[in-house]
């Protein structure tokens, strides 16, 4: 008797938590199809287009080129 009680209450658990998986990966497919992301992805794509290089890439080099004048300015 214990022993099928067991056997329900995980078999309770373990589905509950499938069905919430299923759950969390729909919303995640939904927030992607949010109207900001797709302006963003746009704009990244004719970034990419004219200038061969992502809106990430930019900000990277950006930041890079801030980092290395800091680091200039510290060691004078």
């Amino acid at each position: 008797m214990i022993r099928m009680v067991l056997l329900l209450s995980m078999l309770a658990v373990l589905t509950a938590c499938s069905e919430f998986a299923v759950l969390m990966s729909g919303t995640s497919f939904a927030a992607s199809q949010n109207s900001l992301v797709k302006i963003y992805n746009g704009v990244d794509f004719l970034t990419v287009i004219t200038t061969e290089k992502s809106i990430k890439k930019h900000a990277y080099e950006k930041g890079k080129d801030i980092y290395g004048e800091a680091l200039g300015r510290i060691e004078k």
